[in-house]
């Protein structure tokens, strides 16, 4: 296996112990070692507003109808760039939930933007979410150089179905060509918060993504938008997967399998599984701040140069 798989407290890695060991073995013992370090405390409330130190200014449009919100750390020149989406079955795309997740990173030096994309509350199919959530991460990258940071490395953070499209994006941007306003740039690292990454066995909720009636066996369309089937595709993208041990939403097994796909792809995969964490606190700021920004103190590189082709 090509990455190593880590679990909080950062430093549990597959196959290690006497004898050869399976990649979901290892990484089962590495959850096991999770839930008995207690590596988060359940919340009992989200964090504050803003802090001072973080400018937010007004909503802008990176699409016609569809806004991001710019939370810019100050003092920096230099600065990660997180683009997040949020969740919402693919039916919805709100992200007022996730916006002191982006004042909490940006109090600690990262330059983050929540951002709406279109789904299926207006009309929005294949391939059309994905292209937005690309769209995003081009507006994201503009923006911070417009405010005068340097990005790097490019991360988009996604929270539900926003994970698992957020897991497309980065793992074939190529494939798309959506006609956004900035130029595309291919994602660095994906942070995935409690996705349905594998849609095969998420089938009838993926149906707002793919249509109703489509045949998840039969129609081509739904592998090119499965992250477990993509994860030999630009293997040099990080991952974060964070999951609550006891989200009813969406079952841990989806986060395990897509990490040990991406292990046995190479890509450089981080794991961590919350205590006590279910699926709507987990994008919490007293729960995802820390892990993620531990994971990205490991993946500090500059912005990906944009791909050829349709990508400049």
């Amino acid at each position: 296996m090509g990455a190593v798989l880590k679990a909080a407290p950062w430093g549990v890695r597959s196959g290690v112990g006497p004898g050869p060991v399976s990649p979901r073995a290892a990484l089962a013992a590495a959850f096991l070692f999770v839930l008995l370090a207690g590596c988060a405390a359940a919340p009992t409330a989200p964090a504050p507003a803003p802090p001072e130190a973080v400018e937010v200014p007004p909503p802008h449009e990176y699409l016609p109808g569809l806004r991001a919100w710019s939370h810019v750390p100050e003092g920096v020149t230099t600065a990660p760039v997180v683009v997040i989406i949020p969740g919402g079955s693919w039916l919805s795309a709100v992200a007022d939930g996730l916006h002191p997740l982006a004042a909490e990173l940006a109090a600690r030096g990262v330059f983050a933007m929540p951002a709406t994309i279109r789904v299926a509350d207006a009309g929005a199919t294949w391939p059309v979410p994905v292209e937005d959530v690309l769209c995003a991460v081009a507006d994201g990258v503009a923006t911070a150089r417009e405010l005068g940071i340097e990005p790097g490395p490019v991360v988009v953070l996604g929270h539900s179905a926003g994970a698992h499209l957020a897991a497309v994006a980065a793992l074939s941007a190529q494939d798309f060509d959506p006609g956004c306003r900035d130029e595309l740039v291919a994602p660095d690292a994906v942070v995935g918060l409690a996705g349905p990454y594998d849609i095969r066995q998420y089938a009838e909720p993926a149906e707002a993504l793919m249509g109703r009636g489509s045949d998840p066996e039969q129609d081509p369309r739904w592998a090119a938008a499965n992250p477990v089937l993509l994860a030999e595709r630009n293997p040099d993208v990080s991952f974060l997967l964070l999951h609550g041990t006891i989200d009813e939403v969406v079952p841990q097994a989806f986060t395990t399998d897509f990490a040990i796909a991406l292990d046995e792809a190479g890509h450089p995969t981080t794991v961590a599984v919350l205590d006590g964490i279910d699926h709507g606190e987990v994008y919490w700021p007293s729960v995802a701040v820390d892990p993620v920004m531990r994971w990205l103190a490991t993946v500090m590189t500059p912005a990906t140069p944009d791909p050829p082709g349709p990508w400049g």
